[in-house]
């Protein structure tokens, strides 16, 4: 979303262009309630349905920030499908021309496109009258794909050029001035530039009075495509992979196993982004499959499901690095794919090796501090406790150590901290009473582990941080 379009806009943009595929239903239905006998031309009907359909959920897409799908296909599609969209019944107005020069391609949004090329389209018929004319060129400038609309109306007068594509600007007395608002910012979607061009580059003996000119970056980008996310999904019930499928095959291309060993003989193919593996699977667990990609794939994402959570379960998580644990059945499947979406578009900690033996510790309990201090005295580490939820020092330390009831940053607020102090080096959670809360909101952190505090055994305590550390 362009940072400079506020939700007021967004909503004004959707009820502008949601106005359009309106009236064009309200057209049609009006003729066939004046005489009934006239033919329902349900497919247009549908199609105009579709439209504000996918409206309102491009609506939704730019409200939650999410960029939209772009496909390889090529860019006379979604124009002749503007100019279907163009007509309504009982307009008399001359159908757009359509010169096409080179049969360009792009990557590009089907029904983004469209909705832009529509926009000019009727900008175009509106500013050339009833009788006027309408020329559409696919062309290319140089390397790059190119698209121009063309009127020989009145003109836009050259104080109106430098801003026509501010929202709430309009040469029309009725109109809302957000349809050229709402084309440039598909525009920007799209990587490419949509300004006024002069008339000279459509080839007329009268040249046209107005041209609308969109130029994508290049046509070399269809070459590169983003590659969708690929997502693992093992689990022994087909429903529940259905429902993945469903849920996520719009956004990222979803991978389906039944078994642990048919999920591993999977891995060595194409790249995974993201494995959902149920933890209860006959033969190999999903545990077992979570420890087998730890060894060969430390990088990929893993999510572990259940349906019969345990506290052993969620530490066990905590340990493998994984970046979520979902207990089924499900309360929202939605909240699951914002899981999913949040996962994916996160980066991946890149280590860090430090450059000394300080270890912060944040408790603000004496007398839980002292033996967390002599437990990481005894591995050499030099521990720092710190009472406030602050830098432990200028320079990052060799790990942090937090307590799950630290005051000043408590439960899931002190494991976000630990997480920004940590900065690539390993943190400890270390809880009083260990609960299914305070493991898994240390696993959605990246906790190395949630420990129990071994208040009274100090050894024993030196030996977990040792191994939850990685310290030598």
């Amino acid at each position: 979303m362009d940072p400079k379009t506020s939700p007021e806009v967004l909503a004004a943009e959707v009820l502008h262009e949601v106005r359009q595929p309106l009236l064009s239903l309200k057209a049609w239905l009006q003729l066939v309630k004046e005489d009934p006998s006239r033919p329902l031309p349900v497919d247009v009907l549908l199609a105009q349905v579709a439209r504000i359909e996918h409206l309102v959920n491009d609506f939704t897409r730019l409200a939650a920030n999410r960029p939209a799908q772009r496909d390889k296909l090529k860019l006379h599609v979604p124009v002749r499908e503007a100019i279907a969209a163009a007509q309504r019944p009982g307009s008399h107005t001359p159908m757009p021309e359509l010169e096409i020069v080179f049969d360009v391609e792009v990557m590009g949004n089907l029904g983004l496109l469209q909705q832009l090329a529509l926009n000019l389209i009727n900008n175009a018929r509106e500013a050339s009258g009833p009788t006027g004319r309408v020329k559409v060129v696919i062309t290319r400038e140089g390397v790059k794909p190119a698209l121009y609309v063309a009127d020989w109306g009145s003109g836009i007068s050259p104080e109106l050029r430098k801003k026509i594509f501010e929202p709430f600007v309009t040469t029309k007395d009725a109109g809302t001035g957000l349809g050229l608002a709402v084309c440039r910012r598909i525009a920007q979607e799209h990587h490419a530039t949509l300004d006024l061009a002069l008339p000279s580059v459509v080839s007329e003996s009268l040249p046209p009075s107005t041209v609308f000119r969109l130029v994508f970056d290049s046509d070399s980008a269809v070459a590169a495509a983003p590659r969708k996310h690929r997502i693992l999904v093992l689990d022994d019930e087909a429903v529940i992979r259905l429902m993945f499928k469903d849920l996520l095959g719009k956004e990222y291309e979803v991978v389906e196993a039944a078994t642990g060993e048919e999920a591993l003989a999977l891995l060595p193919g194409k790249p995974f982004d993201l494995v959902l593996a149920d933890k209860n699977l006959p033969g190999a667990s999903g545990l077992d499959v979570a420890l087998e990609i730890r060894r060969s794939y430390p990088h990929l994402k893993l999510m572990l499901m259940t349906g019969y959570p345990s506290l052993v379960t969620a530490q066990q998580s905590v340990e493998l690095g994984l970046v979520d644990y979902l207990v089924k059945p499900f309360d929202d499947i939605r909240v699951v794919r914002e899981k999913v979406r949040a996962a994916l578009s996160s980066a991946i900690p890149q280590p860090r090796k430090a450059t000394n033996r300080r270890v912060d510790v944040y408790e603000d309990n004496p007398s839980s501090a002292r033996p967390i201090a002599e437990a990481l005295t005894l591995l050499g580490m030099q521990p720092q406790v710190l009472t406030e939820a602050k830098p432990g020092g200028s320079d990052a330390p060799a790990a942090v150590v937090m307590s799950w009831d630290f005051t000043a940053a408590h439960g899931a607020d002190g494991v976000a901290f630990a997480r920004k102090q940590a900065a690539g080096v390993p943190f400890v959670v270390l809880a009083e009473h260990l609960t299914m809360d305070s493991a898994l909101e240390s696993l959605r952190g990246g906790a190395a582990a949630c420990l129990p505090k071994l208040l009274t055994d100090v050894k024993a305590l030196s030996r977990e941080l040792q191994w939850a550390l990685k310290l030598p």
